[in-house]
C-alpha cells in the first residue's frame, strides 16, 4: 500500500514533524518516522516542550537531578531542551548529509519573551546555536517588527534560521528581503553561502479560524442577500488563497537578478514552510491544508494527528499552482466586503506571540513546582 507522505517528496515538498519528545527519540519512533514516512526534519516551540515535559514522566529523573544542582527554572528548561535538540539533530544528521543541507533540520526557538527586542534575540540565538553545537540546527525567530532585522543579522553570521509566526504576505516579503540582505553581507565577508539554510514559516489554519469568526459576525448583523451569499462563499478559502499568493511571491522573488546572483554563489532559496496545518473547523477535510498546498521547494510541518491522517487518506496532486487568479479574487472579495486582511494578520501575530509566552511561563512554573524537595532560585522573567 502506497504512503501519501512519501509521494509529497516526489512533488518537491518536504515533510517535517511538528513535535519533539525524549521518549520518541529514545524509543526509535523518530527514526521510524524518517525511514517509513519520509519525515525530513522537525520543528519545536515552547508549547510542544511544555506538553512534552509537563505531560509525561519521561523527564522526571532529569528534572530531579537538575533541581538538585540548584539551577534556575529557566536554566533547567534550557538544559532539557538543548539535550533533546542535540539528540534529534544527531538522528536527523543522515538526512542533512544526504540532502546536502537542504533538509535534516531540527528547530529551537528563542524565548518568546524576546519577540520585541532585536538585540536580545540576536544575542540569545547566537548563544543557543553555540550551546547546541549542531550544524543541522535551525534557530526559530518570530517575524515581528523586531524579529525581521534580527533575521538579517543572524543570516549574516551564518546561522540557519526558521522565521516563524508569519501570517501576512507583506510580512513574508519583508522576511525574504532580510534573508537576501543577510546573505549579501555574508558574501561580502567572504562567507560560505551554501552552508546557510532558511525557511519562512507561513501559518495557515489560524487565518481561516479568525476570518470565519468575522464572517459569522457579519452574517449575524444581517446585510443584503448578495453580501451574505458572497461572505458564505469565502468560508474555508482565505487561508489557502493567502498561502498560494505568498508562494507566487516566492516564485517571482527567486527569478529576480538579485537572487540569481546569490544563487550563482551557492545560496539556497528560503523555502516557504506551511505551519498551523491542522484543520480547526471539523466541517472541513482533516487534511485540507496539506492537500491544497503541495508544490516544489516547500515544506509542510505536520503535527502528529495530521501526519497520521494524511498517511491514511491523503490525496497528492500539484495543487499549489492551481487557481492563483481565483485566489486573488478571494482576497479582493474579502476586502470589498469590509474584512481587512491586514487587521486579521496583525492580530494573529500578536495573539501567536502571546500563545507561545503562556505555555513557556506554564512550563517554567511546572519546573518550579519540582523544586519542592529542594528550593531553587526562580528565573527572572523578562517582560
Amino acid at each position: 500500500m502506497s504512503n501519501p507522505l512519501l509521494e509529497l517528496r516526489q512533488q518537491g515538498q518536504s515533510v517535517w514533524y511538528d513535535n519533539i519528545g525524549r521518549g520518541m527519540i529514545m524509543s526509535g519512533e523518530m527514526q521510524r518516522l524518517i525511514s517509513e514516512d519520509g519525515v525530513r526534519g522537525m520543528t519545536s516551540n515552547p508549547a510542544i516542550f511544555e506538553k512534552a515535559i509537563s505531560g509525561s514522566s519521561e523527564y522526571t529523573g532529569t528534572l530531579r537531578q537538575l533541581v538538585a544542582s540548584g539551577r534556575t527554572s529557566l536554566q533547567i528548561y534550557e538544559a532539557i531542551a538543548i539535550q533533546d535538540i542535540q539528540w534529534a539533530a544527531d538522528v536527523l544528521l543522515p538526512v542533512y548529509e544526504e540532502s546536502e543541507g537542504r533538509d535534516g533540520f531540527i528547530s529551537l526557538e528563542v524565548s518568546p519573551r524576546l519577540a520585541d527586542d532585536t538585540a536580545a534575540t540576536v544575542e540569545e540565538a547566537l548563544r543557543l546555536a553555540g550551546e547546541v553545537g549542531r550544524r543541522n540546527l535551525m534557530i526559530k525567530v518570530p517575524g515581528t517588527t523586531a524579529g525581521v532585522p534580527a533575521v538579517e543579522q543572524l543570516i549574516a553570521e551564518g546561522l540557519n534560521i526558521n522565521i516563524t509566526l508569519l501570517f501576512s504576505r507583506k510580512n513574508y516579503v519583508e522576511v525574504a528581503a532580510a534573508y537576501v540582505a543577510g546573505l549579501e553581507t555574508l558574501a561580502a565577508r567572504g562567507g560560505q553561502l551554501s552552508s546557510v539554510a532558511s525557511v519562512a514559516s507561513f501559518f495557515v489554519s489560524r487565518i481561516d479560524a479568525m476570518v470565519e469568526d468575522r464572517i459569522q459576525t457579519r452574517l449575524a448583523e444581517g446585510g443584503s442577500a448578495r453580501d451574505r451569499v458572497a461572505l458564505r462563499s469565502l468560508l474555508g478559502k482565505v487561508a489557502i488563497a493567502n498561502a498560494k499568493l505568498a508562494y507566487a511571491h516566492y516564485r517571482e522573488f527567486t527569478s529576480e537578478d538579485r537572487w540569481q546572483r546569490l544563487a550563482a554563489r551557492g545560496a539556497r532559496p528560503q523555502r516557504l514552510l506551511w505551519a498551523s496545518t491542522s484543520t480547526k473547523n471539523p466541517a472541513y477535510r482533516d487534511v485540507l491544508y496539506v492537500e491544497e498546498l503541495i508544490g516544489p521547494d516547500t515544506v509542510n510541518t505536520l503535527p502528529q494527528a495530521t501526519l497520521e491522517s494524511f498517511r491514511d487518506h491523503g490525496l497528492v496532486r500539484p495543487s499549489l499552482l492551481e487557481g492563483v487568479d481565483e485566489c486573488r479574487d478571494v482576497m479582493d472579495g474579502l476586502e470589498e466586503l469590509g474584512i481587512s486582511m491586514e487587521e486579521v494578520t496583525d492580530q494573529l501575530q500578536k495573539d501567536a506571540v502571546r500563545l507561545f509566552v503562556e505555555p513557556f511561563d506554564s512550563l517554567l512554573q511546572a519546573i518550579e513546582d519540582q523544586c519542592e524537595a529542594r528550593p531553587c532560585e526562580v528565573a527572572p522573567r523578562r517582560a
